[in-house]
């Protein structure tokens, strides 16, 4: 299959939003914050089975840096951490629901086809 390459200068808008956003676990991740509104470590965690605790940190430190999520700690026992999209991060909502949507689409035309 031939495939086109863009020519995006340094500054191009798809370049800048696949760099908030890539990474195995960040568009995940904000799927399901935008299905919870707020969710804990360990939520998120058992939603993302197949991503370790240390990357699942870094993915959500990284996504914190980017002013996407904001982290809140709290001192008790144990010690409980939630996470929530910020209202710059709620303005990527329209594309992670694309991206969710444009998925299922694929999805169904691979089991179609077994």
């Amino acid at each position: 299959m031939k495939r086109h390459i863009y020519d995006c200068n340094a500054g191009c808008p798809v370049e800048s939003t696949l760099q908030i956003i890539s990474g195995k676990w960040k568009s995940v991740i904000l799927y399901h914050l935008f299905q919870n509104e707020i969710c804990h470590f360990g939520q998120l965690q058992h939603e993302l089975k197949d991503c370790s605790r240390r990357m699942l940190a870094l993915q959500l430190k990284d996504l914190e840096q980017d002013g996407i999520i904001k982290k809140t700690v709290y001192q008790l026992k144990p010690l409980r951490t939630d996470y929530q999209l910020t209202e710059f991060g709620r303005t990527l909502e329209p594309v992670i629901k694309s991206m969710a949507s444009w998925g299922s689409l694929y999805n169904q035309k691979e089991v179609s086809k077994m």
